[in-house]
This record gives structure tokens, C-alpha cells and sequence, in this order.
């Protein structure tokens, strides 16, 4: 009972393809096929190194406000 055997996971693969339909599955591993390509993408982008360009690159410098406040004492 600690194992499956082929038998099993055909049987197992009957049901799941009775239950769900063949275009639930194909559209379930489109989708995760497409999740996969995105998080191999996404690795490959993080280990190119960046290549900053100064002179493309825009500055935008914020002044800090800073506000005090006072306390009356009558």
C-alpha cells in the first residue's frame, strides 16, 4: 500500500481526465508553462549585470519640509 504502481497512475490519469476535461488541462499547462518561462526569465534578467548610462539617467531631488511644532503655555 506504500507505493503506486503504473496501473495505478493510469487509472489515476483516467479519472482526472473525466473529471476535468482535456481543455481544462491543456489551458492548466499552458499556464503553468507560462509561469515557468516567466520565473526563467526573471532569473536571467537578475544575474546580467546593469549597465548604468549617467546620461539617460534623470535626477529628481526632493526638499525635506520639516515642520515644528509649538506648544502654547497659556
Amino acid at each position: 500500500m506504500g507505493s503506486l504502481s503504473i496501473t495505478h497512475w493510469l487509472i489515476l490519469l483516467v479519472v482526472v481526465v473525466i473529471i476535468f476535461g482535456t481543455s481544462k488541462l491543456k489551458n492548466a499547462g499552458k499556464d503553468l508553462g507560462g509561469a515557468v518561462k516567466g520565473f526563467k526569465d526573471a532569473v536571467k534578467e537578475e544575474d546580467k549585470p546593469k549597465i548604468a548610462n549617467n546620461n539617460d539617467e534623470k535626477v529628481i531631488i526632493a526638499e525635506e519640509v520639516k515642520v515644528e511644532k509649538t506648544k502654547d503655555n497659556s
